[in-house]
C-alpha cells in the first residue's frame, strides 16, 4: 500500500536539494553573469563618443550597440532550445567562455570593424548568459520560492539601467574606454571557476525541437532591414542599387520566414500568435519603444559631451533623470495595474509623454541649462516608462498558456529589433547631418579637423571655433530627436487600438515588479508557466481557505494531524527504506524532537501512523486521509485558476496541475523559524 500510494502521489522532480548557502551561491552566479549580460548592452552609451574620436568611423558608431543587440537576440532563441538538449549549466559555462574572450578582443580592437565584429560576439554570449541565467533558477530553486528569485533577476536589468552609462563614463574618464571591455575578464573569469564546481548540472527530460530555419531567416532578414537603414544616405545614397537591394532582400527573407514557420513543428515565433491583435499592437508599441529608448539613450551622452563639455562620468551621471522617471513610471503603472486589472491607458498615455519629452530634447542647445535638460529626460523617462510596463502583461494575459513563453520572447524580441532600428536610423541620420554641419562649421571658423572628432579636443578649441563647432553638433542632435517625434505620433495611434480584456490572475498579480516591463526573454515552459500561478494562490490566497478545505475535504484529520502526516509522506516518499525518522523530522525543521512528538502521539492513535522499527510509516487509513486532502486542495486551486483565466484547464494543463499538486504534497519545505506555529498551522505548512 505504501509503494502503491508513494507512486500515485509521483515522483519528486523538484530540483536537487541544496543547502540555503548552496543556494545562494548558485543564485549569486546566475545573477552575475546576467549581470555582466545585461551591463554590456547600456555601458557603451557613454564611452561611444571617446571610442569614435580614437578608432574613427562615426558613421559606424551606433553599429557598436546594434551588433550587441541582435546577436543577442539570436542568441536568446538558440540558448533556451540548447540549454534543453546540453544541460543549462553546460551552456551558461560556453556563454561566460565566449563573452569573455571576446570582450578581452573588443578591448584590443585597432579600429572600428573590429570592435563591432567583437561586440557581435560579446552578444552571443550575452544573450546565452541571459536566457540561461532565467531558466537555471528552476535547476536551483524550489518551486515555492521561485517567484521573489525570478523577481530578482529582474530588478537587474533596471540597475544595469542606471549603473551602465555611470561605469562606461568612469572607466572612460580614469582608466580607458578599454576598460568598459576589460573589465569583465576578471569578474567572467572568477564566476566561471566557481560555476563549474558550485551549479548544478541537470538536463530537461524532453529533446527540444530547433527552428533553425525559422531563426536563419528572421536573422538574415533583420540584418538587411538593419544595414539598409544604417547605410542609407551615408554609405549609400537612398536610391542606390545597394540599398535597394537590401531592401528587396529583406523583405523576400522575412517573407519566407513566415512561411517557414507556418510549417515549423516549434516555431520561434508562432504566426497564430498574430491572429490576436492584442499580440500584434503589443509588439509594434514594444518595437517603438525601444526604438525610442535605446535611440535616446544612444545620442544623450552625445550632447552631454560636445554641447555642454562634461566629462563622460558626469554624462552617465546626467542621464539619470531619464531612468528614474523610467522607474517611477514602470513601478506606478504596474501597481495600479496590479490593483485595478486596467491596462490601456498606460500606453496611450506614454506615447503622448514621450512625445513631448523628444520634443523637449529636440530644443536643448549648448546654453540649455542643467535643470532644463534634466526635466526633458526625465518626461522622455516616464513616457517610455508608462508604455514600457504593460506591454509583457498584456500579451501574457491573451497568450494561450503553451504560447506564454514565447508570446513574452516575442514581445522582448521586437523590442530588442526596435533598439537595434532606433540606433542604426537615429545613427544615419546623426552621420548624415553631422557631415553636413561640421563640415559647414569647420569651414567657417577654420578649427583642425583633427580635434573636432572628440569631446576633449572639442574643448582645446579657442571659444570662437569652439563655439561654432558645438553649434554644428547641437543643430545635428536637435535633427536627430526632431525625427523621433513622429514615432511617438505612431505609437499614439496604434495604443488607441489596444484592446481592454480582464487579467489574468498571474499577470495581474506580477504587473508591480518592475522586471516585467525589462521583458527578460522568457524560455518557461507552460507547466513553468501553471506552475508560477499556483505558487502564488498557495502564497496568497490559500491560508484563508486552509481550514475549510481541510474541514469539507472529509479526511477526519485536524490541523495538526495534516501536518504530520504529511511530513511522515514526505520522508517515506523519500527514503529508501520507506520509514521515516522522527528525529530527522525534528532537525529539519530545527527543533527538538520533543516539541513534535505529542503530534506523533496523535498521529498514532488515530490509527493514521505506524510505530515500526526505525521510524515511523503511515497507516493504509494514513494515506487514504493524505491523499483526499491533497485531492480537495487541487481541487480547490483548479476552481481558483479557471476562475481567473475565465476558462476551463484543458487536459494538458489538468495534468500538468496533478503533476504539480503532487510535487508540491511532497516536497520538504524551507526550515522554519517557529517550529511550534510549524506544528500548529496548516496555512504555514500545507499546500
Amino acid at each position: 500500500m505504501v509503494d502503491t500510494a508513494a507512486a500515485e502521489l509521483g515522483t519528486a522532480d523538484d530540483p536537487p536539494a541544496l543547502g540555503k548557502a548552496a543556494r545562494n551561491i548558485a543564485f549569486a552566479l546566475i545573477i552575475g553573469g546576467m549581470l555582466l549580460a545585461a551591463l554590456d548592452s547600456t555601458i557603451m552609451a557613454t564611452a561611444l563618443p571617446t571610442i569614435v574620436g580614437d578608432l574613427g568611423g562615426g558613421d559606424h558608431m551606433t553599429w557598436v550597440v546594434t551588433a550587441y543587440l541582435l546577436t543577442e537576440t539570436i542568441a536568446t532563441v538558440l540558448a533556451g532550445k540548447f540549454g534543453d538538449l546540453f544541460g543549462r549549466k553546460t551552456i551558461f559555462i560556453l556563454s561566460i567562455i565566449v563573452f569573455v574572450v571576446a570582450s578581452a578582443l573588443a578591448g584590443a580592437a585597432q579600429n572600428m570593424g573590429w570592435l563591432i565584429a567583437m561586440r557581435a560576439v560579446q552578444g552571443i554570449g550575452g544573450g546565452g548568459l541571459t536566457v540561461t541565467a532565467t531558466a537555471m533558477i528552476a535547476d536551483i530553486i524550489p518551486l515555492r520560492d521561485r517567484g521573489k528569485y525570478q523577481g530578482a533577476l529582474g530588478a537587474v536589468f533596471g540597475v544595469t539601467t542606471v549603473l551602465g552609462p555611470l561605469l562606461g563614463g568612469v572607466f572612460t574618464d580614469h582608466l580607458s574606454w578599454r576598460w568598459v571591455f576589460y573589465i569583465n575578464v576578471p569578474i567572467a573569469a572568477i564566476i566561471l571557476v566557481l560555476s563549474f564546481r558550485l551549479l548544478p548540472a541537470t538536463k530537461a527530460a524532453d529533446r527540444p525541437v530547433i527552428d533553425y530555419l525559422g531563426i536563419a531567416f528572421v536573422s538574415a532578414g533583420s540584418g538587411a532591414l538593419i544595414l539598409a537603414t544604417s547605410w542609407g544616405g551615408t554609405q549609400f545614397a537612398w536610391g542606390s542599387p545597394t540599398i535597394i537591394g537590401l531592401f528587396v532582400a529583406a523583405v523576400v527573407l522575412l517573407a519566407v520566414f513566415v512561411a517557414v514557420e507556418l510549417r515549423a513543428s516549434d516555431p520561434v515565433l508562432p504566426m497564430r500568435l498574430f491572429r490576436g491583435s492584442v499580440f500584434s499592437i503589443s509588439s509594434t508599441l514594444s518595437f517603438i519603444v525601444g526604438f525610442a529608448l535605446l535611440g535616446a539613450m544612444t545620442f544623450l551622452p552625445t550632447y552631454l559631451q560636445y554641447c555642454q563639455g562634461v566629462s563622460a562620468t558626469v554624462s552617465g551621471v546626467r542621464t539619470f533623470p531619464m531612468v528614474i522617471g523610467l522607474l517611477i513610471a514602470s513601478i506606478s503603472a504596474g501597481n495600479v495595474v496590479s490593483t485595478t486589472g486596467k491596462y490601456k491607458q498606460f500606453p496611450i498615455a506614454g506615447a503622448v509623454v514621450m512625445g513631448v519629452g523628444l520634443f523637449l530634447l529636440s530644443r536643448l542647445d549648448a546654453h540649455s541649462s542643467t535643470l532644463v535638460t534634466s526635466v526633458a529626460m526625465f518626461v522622455l523617462g516616464v513616457g517610455i516608462g508608462l508604455a514600457m510596463q504593460v506591454l509583457t502583461i498584456i500579451v501574457q494575459n491573451t497568450a494561450d498558456y503553451r504560447d506564454l513563453g514565447v508570446a513574452t520572447s516575442g514581445v522582448t524580441f521586437f523590442r530588442t529589433m526596435g533598439s537595434s532600428f532606433g540606433s542604426s536610423v537615429f545613427g544615419a541620420i546623426y552621420a548624415n547631418q553631422l557631415a553636413s554641419h561640421l563640415g559647414q562649421a569647420i569651414a567657417s571658423s577654420g578649427a583642425d579637423p583633427k580635434l573636432v572628432t572628440t569631446p576633449d579636443g572639442v574643448k582645446r578649441l579657442p571659444p570662437a571655433q569652439h563655439a561654432t563647432i558645438v553649434g554644428a553638433y547641437s543643430d545635428t542632435l536637435q535633427t536627430v530627436f526632431s525625427y523621433a517625434i513622429p514615432v511617438a505620433g505612431v505609437a499614439l495611434l496604434v495604443a488607441l487600438f489596444l484592446k481592454q480584456v480582464p487579467l489574468r490572475g498571474l499577470t495581474q498579480s506580477g504587473a508591480a515588479d518592475v522586471g516585467h516591463g525589462f521583458g527578460i526573454p522568457d524560455q518557461r515552459s507552460s507547466q513553468e508557466q501553471l506552475e508560477g500561478q499556483i505558487v502564488r494562490l498557495l502564497r496568497t490566497e490559500f491560508p484563508a481557505a486552509a481550514p475549510r478545505l481541510l474541514r469539507e475535504a472529509g479526511s477526519g484529520m485536524d490541523a495538526v494531524q495534516m501536518w504530520i502526516v504529511r511530513q511522515v509522506a514526505i520522508y517515506q516518499h523519500q527514503a529508501e527504506d520507506r520509514v521515516a525518522d522522527p528525529v530527522l523530522i525534528a532537525g529539519r525543521k530545527r527543533m527538538p524532537v520533543g516539541v513534535i512528538q505529542p503530534a506523533i502521539d496523535d498521529g498514532v492513535q488515530a490509527g493514521l501512523i505506524d510505530e515500526v522499527e526505525g521510524g515511523l510509516m503511515l497507516s493504509d487509513d494514513g494515506w487514504t486521509a493524505f491523499r483526499t486532502v491533497v485531492r480537495a486542495i487541487a481541487g480547490w486551486v483548479r476552481q481558483q485558476i479557471e476562475r481567473e483565466n475565465g476558462a476551463p484547464l484543458t487536459d494538458a494543463e489538468l495534468e500538468q496541475l496533478r503533476r504539480i499538486a503532487r510535487r508540491l504534497a511532497l516536497h520538504e519545505e524551507e526550515q522554519v523559524s517557529d517550529p511550534v506555529a510549524a506544528v500548529r498551522s496548516l496555512a504555514a505548512e500545507t499546500p
